[in-house]
């Protein structure tokens, strides 16, 4: 089974077929039709213009489907406090194979990254970071800061810096140099910074930029084709519109983002950063949970070692939020083993070991702007595919 590939029922099967489908992977059916149900309803709420919704257990994907827009807006209007919509011409369907900005999914496969560079010796969980800094970088001010401490989001530091109102060449130092609020391991803070810093260690250890280190270590060998940094322009059509970014509700004045990563920060570093800036479709996600409930084997390819793979899962997680109810509803369970995460422009993922269930639900919730973080769809989706659980 670990080695098995996801199973999918065709598209057009009858409901007869798709019924002994679900059934087969132990899930029910009447649930998972009132999951699609839920998604189908939320960009009438306002939530979303669109959502893609991803749903399984074992090997095989017992929901995938779309609904709404992936581009409807081209503007928003503070004024009348509406979305200024396009042509209906020029209004882009949401479908199952759309692409998404992760925003912070991306976090995920830093830490994957990570954990791939312990397992070679060339990291150490509890060392402290201070031992990675670039030489070229002058006297690195030690502040007590590990690689654990950065992966759960223990480290003290703050949750951002502007580092998009400076110099590219200043933002390493401004990284290395920024202070904890509180000292590190004592307290969560969620920050963005813990997973830049770690990119800078990663760069360090391994002479390699994070975006050729996340395409070779996990999207290339798990087959995940739609998995990357800087998309081109060709994939332009197929990617989900996010916000139009303006001052004083963003923090740049771009204009509607459509295509480029919507992460202001991330967009100063060209795209590439280890908090925010990948971009990939729901099935391609669904591989990532496959191989890691199957202890980092997909197909062929074995992109972690099983203890490894323990080691990003296992409360309290590495990278990985576990056991967050907030947004994984009834999933979350009793033993409180699921394990996932959140991305502000209105993606997410769950992938439950007790269970050997899987969810990804991807929506564009800033398009044409950003809005109140609302978390309730997502948990209720989780809630829906834990009942649905025989």
């Amino acid at each position: 089974m670990a080695r098995t590939r996801l199973r999918t029922v065709d598209p057009q099967a009858g409901p007869d077929r798709l019924r002994r489908f679900r059934e087969r992977a132990g899930l029910d059916a009447d649930h998972l039709g009132a999951l699609t149900e839920q998604i189908d309803a939320l960009p009438g709420t306002g939530w979303c213009a669109g959502a893609v919704v991803l749903a399984g257990r074992g090997p095989y994907v017992a929901v995938e489907h779309a609904t709404g827009w992936a581009l409807r807006y081209s503007a928003w209007d503070p004024e009348g406090a509406r979305g200024v919509e396009l042509p209906r011409e020029a209004w882009l369907p949401m479908r199952t194979g759309t692409v998404f900005d992760l925003a912070s999914l991306t976090k995920l496969f830093t830490a994957v990254a990570a954990v791939q560079q312990i397992e070679r010796g060339r990291l150490e969980l509890d060392a402290p970071i201070v031992l990675y800094a670039d030489p070229c970088e002058g006297l690195v001010p030690d502040h007590g800061i590990t690689v654990r401490q950065l992966l759960t989001h223990t480290s003290g530091l703050q949750a951002e810096l502007p580092l998009h109102a400076y110099n590219t060449a200043e933002h390493t130092g401004l990284l290395w140099r920024e202070k904890p609020l509180t000292t590190p391991g004592s307290a969560h803070l969620y920050s963005d910074l813990n997973l830049l810093l770690l990119e800078r260690v990663l760069e360090r250890v391994t002479g390699r930029p994070l975006d050729a280190l996340v395409r070779d270590g996990i999207t290339k060998p798990l087959g995940m084709e739609h998995t990357r940094f800087t998309p081109p322009r060709a994939w332009r059509p197929r990617i989900a519109a996010t916000e139009d970014q303006r001052t004083p509700w963003a923090k740049l004045d771009r204009g509607l983002v459509h295509g480029r990563v919507h992460d202001e920060n991330a967009y100063a570093m060209s795209g590439v950063a280890g908090h925010a800036g990948l971009f990939s479709t729901a099935r391609d996600l669904a591989v990532l949970c496959r191989t890691l409930l199957s202890g980092g084997v997909y197909g062929p390819a074995r992109i972690l070692a099983r203890e490894s793979v323990g080691l990003l899962l296992d409360p309290p997680g590495l990278g990985f939020q576990v056991g967050a109810e907030w947004f994984m509803g009834e999933l979350s369970g009793t033993a409180a083993r699921a394990a996932g995460h959140t991305g502000f422009t209105g993606t997410s993922l769950v992938l439950d070991p007790e269970t050997d269930t899987f969810l990804v639900l991807l929506a564009n919730t800033v398009h044409p702007v950003r809005r109140p973080a609302d978390n309730r769809p997502r948990a209720e989706a989780a809630t829906r595919l834990a009942r649905a659980v025989r």
